[in-house]
């Protein structure tokens, strides 16, 4: 009999390993196998963690979007796990898991739970972190490091001088280094050194006004004596996700791959924050070029193509390499508040000492209102590449042909 399609999702089986791992832990720390508590604890936890995730995101995200802080974003993300933490903790201690006073001396159940979720978020992070480098796998990562902190959380509710102090190293430890980055990341963005060079990365599905008007800020604000742009060439998202099956390219269209999910998808994750519709790399380079120039931003804007980089390590290895050839320039990370410039944030703090330059998005330019067909939000030229390959695609010709003929492509 074949298994719900559900119970195949990456983030489902995710859930209930850490389920299935809370209750062992517990279970196997205070003898506690046969508490009712414990049971419908974990039950409820191994369903419930899939959907807590992708509310925490959102809070996270809509903070992002208004502030563009770092800082407040993790706190909106920090508070509603140290709620959750609290509950945990007070059904654990008033259903007999174990008794209140092992915990005595981390606090009682507040202070358990605000180690723990200290722990926790701060060794996310760095799981994250290591998967947008390509060690390891972004779940796998998550898994051991959720299954770390839940079995050294168990041994310390055993009350055991070892297990409290090696609780203590690590709740302190990850959450002082989450929140410390994060408030060094926000402390750059306002006392940066002037001068140097800006980077900027992103999608360009297909550049705007606010990009450009987001380049020539920077440039004015921090006295820049150069930027460079480079959009993604399949962003890693789909480029992961293709591999694994959960997504296909449906069609071409209009010079734009169509992507859809595929019954192989993680039923929990967003697979197009930014639209399923992409314009090929080389169109999106040529648009990003043409747009510079008639911006009459040439002297100052580089566009660049690094493919082989970023197949090899993403935005990490572009900006290595812009880097090592800025030597000893400050360098300056230009980025929205929206969720994929603070995607990019990310990347920007975790490559060393870098300037990030935020600007809280307001207006209504975007490039999804542009691929829906809305003009005047992107320069003249770039409009009429777009209307081109309309119009081509329309006519049935192959889009993608028609769009490198356009912009100059072989």
């Amino acid at each position: 009999m074949k298994r719900p399609m559900y119970l195949l999702s990456p983030s489902v089986q995710l859930g209930l390993t850490i389920g299935a791992l809370m209750y062992a832990s517990y279970g196997m720390a205070h003898n506690a196998f046969d508490n009712a508590a414990l049971i419908g604890l974990c039950t409820f936890v191994g369903f419930f963690i899939p959907y807590y995730s992708k509310f925490s995101n959102r809070i996270e995200e809509y903070i992002n979007l208004r502030t563009a802080c770092v800082s407040l974003g993790r706190l909106g993300r920090f508070v509603p796990q140290l709620a959750f933490n609290i509950g945990i903790f007070l059904i654990l201690t008033l259903g007999g898991v174990f008794p209140a006073t092992r915990i005595d001396t981390l606090g009682g159940v507040l202070g358990v739970a605000l180690l723990t979720t200290c722990a926790s978020q701060g060794m996310q992070y760095l799981a994250l972190a290591l998967s947008n480098r390509e060690i390891g796998d972004r779940n796998r990562n998550v898994l051991l490091a959720l299954s770390i902190n839940i079995v050294v959380t168990a041994l310390a509710t055993l009350g055991l001088a070892w297990s409290r102090g090696l609780f203590l190293t690590l709740g302190w430890t990850f959450g002082a280094a989450f929140f410390v980055i994060g408030l060094l990341s926000d402390w750059r963005s306002l006392r940066y050194r002037r001068g140097g060079i800006g980077v900027f990365f992103g999608t360009f599905n297909p550049i705007h006004k606010t990009h450009l008007a987001l380049i020539r800020d920077a440039i004015e604000t921090r006295g820049l004596e150069k930027v460079y742009l480079h959009s993604t060439t399949i962003p890693k998202l789909h480029a992961q996700a293709l591999q694994r099956g959960e997504i296909r390219i449906a069609r071409h269209d209009q010079g734009m791959r169509i992507y859809e999910k595929t019954e192989r998808a993680d039923v929990h994750v967003n697979y197009f924050p930014t639209g399923s519709r992409f314009y090929e790399y080389e169109t999106r380079l040529a648009m990003m070029r043409a747009a510079v120039a008639e911006a009459g931003l040439g002297d100052k804007v580089e566009v660049l193509s690094l493919p082989n980089e970023y197949a090899q390590g993403g935005f990490y290895a572009v900006l290595q390499r812009i880097r090592e050839a800025a030597g000893p320039l400050p360098v300056h990370g230009i980025h929205g508040s929206d969720l994929g410039g603070m995607w990019v944030r990310s990347i920007y703090d975790e490559s060393g000492w870098i300037y990030p330059y935020p600007v809280v998005r307001r207006d209504k330019v975007s490039a999804t209102a542009i691929r829906n067909g809305e003009i005047g939000l992107t320069t003249p030229s770039v409009q009429k590449m777009i209307v081109a390959l309309r119009k081509s695609g329309e006519a049935g010709a192959p889009t993608r042909s028609a769009g490198a003929q356009l912009v100059g492509q072989p």
